[in-house]
């Protein structure tokens, strides 16, 4: 397992004891975990879409009035 992984491991377990800790139950816990994905989702379709757009904006502009010579 990569440190990486290690990492997002260790915040998620200390996340979830935390929650516990605090009295959530784990069907509230369920719907935390449930937000969190349809937000970074919702984040990803985001960055998709401005990707998108930057580059069928940027094709025509590309020679930005310059023209190289040959």
């Amino acid at each position: 397992m990569s440190t990486d992984q290690k990492g997002t491991r260790i915040l998620a377990r200390t996340f979830f004891n935390q929650l516990r800790a605090s009295g959530y139950t784990p069907h509230q816990v369920i719907g935390i975990a449930t937000e969190l994905l349809e937000l970074v989702t919702t984040d990803l379709r985001e960055g998709d879409k401005a990707v998108a757009a930057a580059q069928s904006t940027s094709a025509p502009d590309s020679g930005a009035g310059f023209q190289q010579r040959a």
